[in-house]
């Protein structure tokens, strides 16, 4: 594995030396300008070799120390060639200094051209080296194959060859035997992120769905032609059908729990009218048998007539007992795992109603007493109440939060930053058939809260902190058995 930091090898025409700082330089500095004046002593002032040294100390100096220092060596040495060897009578000797002086520093902005470039050479070289360890990284967890023109298989990563149950043996083999109907010329015209889902085959023959992301690689001397992302769906596409399953499992739920809330609504409605009925037909009765024989006919008639309203109450108390809502078995079950099993319906929601839901919850201390449809139908319920209600809001936000009231209480808030809800409603919104939306049948929180209800809860609305409304009720937790 490439490390991380890699060290970068000397640059080729200059050698690497530590860039001084501070006093350290200025000392530096005095010392290359000395070392240049020195020999002076011993080649006197008629030789020429004197105007080279100072170059030399010039070109150390801007290799190791700043502009500023280096300029020191140029002033002190070319003001000891002027003094020395040029007097100001002495016009060529002056020019001649004055030229090696700008020769000098010419050559130290070449070294400092020199030393940024190889900084620059530096830290494009860690930069890359980083980038390719990614690669590597990257590489060794994403399923990737490179393709040939011919679409022939050239590459394949390690999870490529998990995903396609086979080994490097395959390289060499034509990619439509592992993706079927895969062409790399025509898929070569489509890159870009795509959404079709192709038909992956294992050497098992077993197939599976396949997302395949593709990149034309530059032309080069290399056969490599495209480069293929693999992305396994399968579990995507268990998941969508699980929470498809879920969601029709809960849409039965909720037609039963409607019919049995509309039932007793109804058998209660009718009953007293029925009664009423009854009653008066008796009286009429009684009046009738007072005429006598002439009025055993009309008696009964009347008394057919009393038997079918009976039969007709009768008929509506069976149907009430039978679609009533029973005693639920309420079993372990814990609020988090029940919501999170929810995440694929919450997600059609969303797309549905443009609202991005949030959830927390208090995964540690959630173990409550609850039945996992019945609660989860309430749940979808309060969430869709709440989605609706958030039609038309600039910022929509619709939250679920579940914590720890008492030891013996598990509450959870579906609340959102609606318009809220008027408080001369509050008393009716859960009457059942009583709805304020167009073609609504009034019974999604009167089903909610005879859910609530058969859990030992209070399906309570109020204020919400984000501004809408805030429903609200409670579990019975189930104590966790302290370890020992």
């Amino acid at each position: 594995m490439t490390p991380l930091l890699p060290a970068t090898a000397n640059h080729p025409l200059l050698p690497r030396l530590a860039r001084r700082r501070g006093l350290q330089a200025w000392l530096i500095a005095l010392s290359l300008a000395v070392m240049a004046l020195a020999p002076r002593i011993w080649i006197g002032t008629e030789s020429h070799l004197f105007y080279l040294l100072p170059i030399i100390a010039v070109g150390l100096s801007a290799t190791v120390t700043g502009r500023k220092p280096t300029f020191l060596v140029l002033a002190i040495t070319t003001a000891a060639n002027i003094w020395t060897s040029a007097l100001p009578t002495d016009l060529p000797a002056l020019a001649l200094s004055m030229l090696f002086g700008v020769i000098a520093w010419l050559l130290a902005e070449v070294f400092w051209e020199l030393g940024a470039y190889r900084r620059r050479t530096d830290q494009l070289s860690v930069h890359l080296d980083r980038r390719q360890v990614m690669l590597e990284t990257i590489l060794a967890s994403v399923p990737v194959m490179t393709v040939t023109r011919e679409g022939m298989i050239q590459m394949l990563t390690h999870p490529a060859c998990q995903l396609f149950g086979t080994t490097q043996a395959s390289v060499g083999k034509p990619v439509s035997a592992f993706i079927d109907g895969f062409d790399a010329i025509e898929e070569s015209a489509s890159v870009g992120p795509n959404d079709h889902v192709w038909t992956g085959r294992r050497e098992n023959e077993i197939t599976f769905p396949l997302n395949v992301q593709v990149g034309v690689l530059p032309e080069q001397p290399a056969s490599d032609h495209l480069i293929l992302c693999l992305t396994d769906l399968s579990l995507a596409h268990a998941a969508d059908a699980h929470a498809r399953d879920l969601h029709a499992q809960l849409n039965r739920v909720w037609r039963l729990n409607s019919l049995g809330e509309m039932a007793a609504t109804l058998a209660h409605e009718l009953n007293q009218p029925l009664s009423a009925a009854t009653t008066y037909l008796h009286a009429s009765q009684v009046d009738v048998a007072r005429a006598g024989l002439m009025g055993e006919s009309a008696g009964r008639t009347i008394e057919l007539a009393k038997g079918q309203i009976l039969r007709a109450g009768s008929i509506i108390r069976r149907m009430r007992e039978l679609l009533a809502h029973q005693a639920r078995s309420l079993g372990q079950e814990r609020v988090g795992a029940m919501v999170a099993d929810l995440a694929g319906v919450f997600s059609m929601i969303e797309r549905a109603g443009g609202v991005q839901i949030q959830i927390q919850i208090d995964d540690v201390h959630d173990r409550v007493r609850a039945d996992r449809i019945q609660f989860q139908q309430a749940m979808v319920n309060l969430v869709r109440n709440g989605v609706e209600a958030l039609a038309g809001t600039a910022d929509p936000q619709l939250r679920i939060v579940g914590r720890v009231l008492s030891d013996a209480e598990f509450q959870i808030v579906v609340e959102d930053n609606g318009i809220g809800i008027a408080a001369e409603k509050i008393d009716t919104i859960f009457r059942p058939l009583m709805t304020t939306k167009a073609g609504g049948m009034g019974l999604g929180l009167s089903v909610t809260r005879t859910i609530v209800e058969s859990h030992g809860g209070v399906l309570q609305v109020e204020k919400s902190v984000l501004g809408g409304a805030a429903f609200s009720f409670c579990l019975m937790r189930e104590q966790e058995m302290e370890p020992e």
